[in-house]
């Protein structure tokens, strides 16, 4: 007679410990009060903010993620309607520096954390300096300047030549985070500007100075540290060979506007362009220029991009870019070479190359009485400004045609409009914003392309005419015609 089989579970004996319940019983878990974070065991210091005592132990049971559990906690703060909430803490104050202001949507907000990047040399330090000093003067509060790249020595020659000696504005010579918060609390200032987050370290932190797992810990740790006490806080990062910012790309997802500090060593124009922004507007831009004495905003810099002739020059032709939802008119010039064997140069300065080989092109092909294939062409902006996007293609156009022809165009004559392979002229964004710029510096005559829906230049009928163009043919017989005139 055979045994009957048993039915009970699996590996489970009589009264053995495979039998007892399965359920995963409490175990103790580890967690920072100031960061959240979650380390494996005890530790002293919490190793992602550096806090000292702030990992305390909490049984919990819950649900695991990667074999770990998952803890409930009381929030700090409740949910509250939203309709309950005051947006007054994240009113912005201005800085004082009124083109910094602009990019920034109406200053620095308390506890935001910018990121400013640029190419070394661009002048990021000053133009932090001054803000510095401009905050200390009017918001009440003392402001904070850590360096981590030069001695305070230093930076006290750059602010004697720049007049920045107020009492409340406060300097340091730090590269250690520990330190640098440990100025916080003794300044307790309201903006802090550290230059850079590629020199600040801490020892709670694998990895040398600059290194990935450094410059994320340093930020997350000023992060918390400006979330919690409400200090304004501006952080300059260093950029690769390729313009972006360097460090790990978590970097610019932490903070809450990143900035990008742009311009020619050999040109006095700097660009502060906005990439984030989660108090405004991301696609802003800030106009300066630097000096002797520092650097000073420019509220209206599109003088700088014009020459003032005494008679009209053939060659160029002036143009209304856009630079974030900013408009600047800008000239373009064109010198026509002699004639030479072979391939014939194509020499570009503030102007996208291929996009000047495409008009060359175009203009050999459809218009009759320029020859281009084997002369030398050179084209370029002035007062060291990069145009590149397709709106300056007519302009361009224009320009190397009446360099060709050594016809003058009207220096009261703006062009804007993108051209194709056909010679069509294509429509662009933001004309009825190039045409206000442009009549407000008092240009009579601009040519845009067709069906850009109705244009008001803000200064009258009277004042400018505004003519649609539908090919460069077109084009060339307009600005003719409005020089003859």
């Amino acid at each position: 007679m055979t045994t009957p089989r048993s039915t009970s579970p699996r590996g489970a004996t009589a009264g053995g410990a495979r039998g007892r319940s399965t359920a995963r019983e409490p175990r103790p878990a580890y967690e920072c009060d100031a960061c959240g974070h979650q380390p494996p065991k005890w530790v002293g210091r919490c190793p992602e903010c550096g806090e000292w005592g702030s990992v305390v132990e909490s049984t919990v049971t819950g649900p695991t993620v990667s074999g770990r559990v998952v803890s409930s906690r009381l929030p700090a703060e409740p949910a509250r309607p939203i309709a309950t909430i005051s947006a007054a803490p994240a009113r912005a104050r201005p800085t004082g520096v009124s083109e910094l202001d602009r990019v920034l949507g109406g200053g620095l907000v308390p506890g935001a954390v910018v990121l400013l990047a640029g190419e070394p040399g661009v002048g990021k330090s000053t133009l932090l300096l001054d803000v510095a000093q401009q905050w200390a003067v009017g918001a009440g509060s003392p402001s904070l300047v850590v360096s981590g790249e030069e001695s305070v020595s230093q930076v006290r020659l750059r602010a004697e030549r720049m007049g920045t000696l107020h009492d409340q504005l406060y300097l340091a010579a730090e590269s250690d985070l520990a330190a640098v918060l440990g100025h916080l609390d003794a300044v307790k200032p309201g903006l802090l500007v550290l230059d850079s987050v590629q020199t600040i370290s801490t020892t709670g932190t694998e990895g040398v100075p600059g290194g990935v797992t450094q410059v994320r810990a340093v930020t997350a740790a000023l992060v918390s540290v400006a979330k919690e006490r409400g200090i304004a806080t501006v952080l300059v990062g260093h950029v690769t060979k390729d313009g972006q910012v360097a460090g790990p790309r978590v970097l610019e997802h932490l903070v809450d506007v990143v900035l990008h500090f742009e311009g020619d060593k050999h040109s006095s124009l700097r660009l502060v362009r906005g990439v984030k922004n989660r108090f405004g507007a991301a696609d802003e831009v800030g106009c300066f220029e630097m000096h002797e004495g520092g650097i000073s905003s420019l509220a209206d810099p599109s003088g700088l991009f014009l020459t003032r002739y005494s008679e009209p020059v053939p060659g160029t032709c002036v143009t209304v870019a856009m630079e974030g939802r900013r408009a600047l008119v800008t000239e373009v010039q064109a010198l026509i070479g002699a004639t030479v064997a072979g391939s014939p140069r194509r020499t570009v300065s503030g102007l996208d190359s291929a996009r000047l080989a495409m008009v060359l092109a175009v203009l050999q092909r459809r218009t009759e009485r320029l020859t281009l294939h084997d002369r030398e062409v050179f084209a370029a902006t002035v007062g060291g400004i990069r145009v590149v996007e397709p709106a300056a293609d007519l302009a361009v156009a224009l320009a190397v045609a009446s360099g060709g022809l050594n016809l003058a165009i009207a220096p009261h004559l703006v062009a804007i409009g993108e051209v194709g392979l056909t010679g069509e002229v294509r429509r662009v964004g933001a004309v009825p914003r190039r045409l206000a710029e442009a009549a407000r510096l008092g240009f009579k005559v601009a040519l845009v392309p067709p069906g850009c829906g109705p244009v008001s230049t803000g200064a009258g009928p009277e004042q400018m005419r505004v003519t649609e163009v539908t090919d460069v043919r077109s084009a060339l017989h307009h600005a003719a015609r409005a020089s003859a005139e």
